[in-house]
């Protein structure tokens, strides 16, 4: 077993992790970044990203992710191959995190970049057909449906929203609900039914993907009744799967604020948890936007305020070292 110790000690390789570790590598912090099980995060199984700034033609995400990576380590990180399974904040700084390889990892300032996932439904065609008509994301990859026609399936606010969004791009939107009724809030329901680009399909479960992976993509869903069971088709080109996301917390849970979903609960405008010393950014903490240029950004923040945070450390530790002689 290896200890390998530092100033920063960053959980997570998304955008958020990356950035962090760039800002935090340049200031003299040491950062290490530990990639865990997705190293580079959501945008390694991202085609295209069109929607990134500084980037005039589509990018492809992985190729995004490893030259952040590559920035990353250029200005001094380092990357640890690892998952994290253990952490141990309680007693303040400094904060140590244990890999499965059974490494421990010692930081004074730990940033929390650890990301979420969206959820998926598990039905036959959703995984090949991911990237090539199926999507989590509208605010993404909604560009790319300009003109056709499109489903969102889910009943909640995130469904609703991205109904709503995707009428930006599409003449013809369908919400596909395996209910009689919406849980989005009143004032979206109210949004969504007054819209005339949006219809809805009640009581339908979406059973498959169909389309051909390796050729034109989704061209339809097969829908189940949940009231008679009778199946059909639905034609489409494009399917959003809006039913919620789950954020890698598990690590965390009675050892920092979480709110009811399991996000990691930051000071208003910060990137600070209740733990001093202990930050949280990108998707983990950020269940609104959920962007690969917000990711980056709180990252930055967290580097900053982390760097903010030393430095008043040591000033502290030094004021009571000279009062001790």
């Amino acid at each position: 077993m290896a200890v390998h110790t530092t100033r920063m000690l960053i959980i997570g390789s998304g955008p958020a992790g990356l950035s962090a570790a760039i800002y935090g590598a340049r200031a003299g912090m040491q950062a290490i970044v530990v990639q865990g099980l997705q190293p580079g995060g959501q945008l390694t199984i991202t085609t295209d990203v069109e929607n990134y700034p500084g980037f005039r033609d589509v990018i492809q995400g992985p190729w995004l992710m490893q030259e952040m990576q590559a920035q990353a380590e250029h200005v001094g990180t380092r990357m640890m191959w690892d998952t994290i399974v253990d952490v141990d904040i309680a007693g303040g700084t400094p904060f140590r995190a244990r890999g499965d390889s059974g490494d421990e990892y010692v930081g004074d300032v730990l940033v929390i970049a650890t990301g979420a996932q969206a959820k998926w439904l598990g039905v036959p065609g959703e995984e090949t057909l991911s990237g090539k008509g199926v999507s989590a994301c509208a605010t993404c990859d909604g560009f790319f449906y300009r003109g056709k026609k499109v489903a969102v399936i889910g009943g909640g606010n995130t469904a609703v929203e991205e109904a709503l969004y995707l009428t930006n791009h599409s003449d013809d939107v369908t919400l596909i609900h395996r209910r009689d009724d919406l849980r989005a809030e009143k004032i979206l329901q109210d949004r969504l039914f007054a819209h005339p680009k949006i219809s809805v399909l009640w009581n339908q479960r979406v059973d498959e993907f169909l389309g051909d992976p390796m050729g034109g993509g989704l061209t339809g869903l097969k829908l189940i009744d949940t009231v008679s069971g009778q199946e059909s088709e639905f034609a489409c080109q494009g399917a959003f799967v809006a039913i919620g996301h789950a954020p890698a917390t598990e690590l965390f849970k009675g050892k920092l604020e979480m709110d009811d979903s399991g996000y990691l609960v930051v000071e208003p405008g910060t990137p600070k948890t209740n733990v001093p010393g202990v930050f949280a950014c990108g998707d983990v903490m950020d269940h609104t936007y959920r962007q690969a240029v917000t990711a980056a950004g709180t990252g930055c923040m967290a580097a900053l305020d982390a760097e903010r945070f030393l430095a008043t450390l040591e000033f502290v530790r030094h004021e009571a070292a000279q009062a001790a002689e």
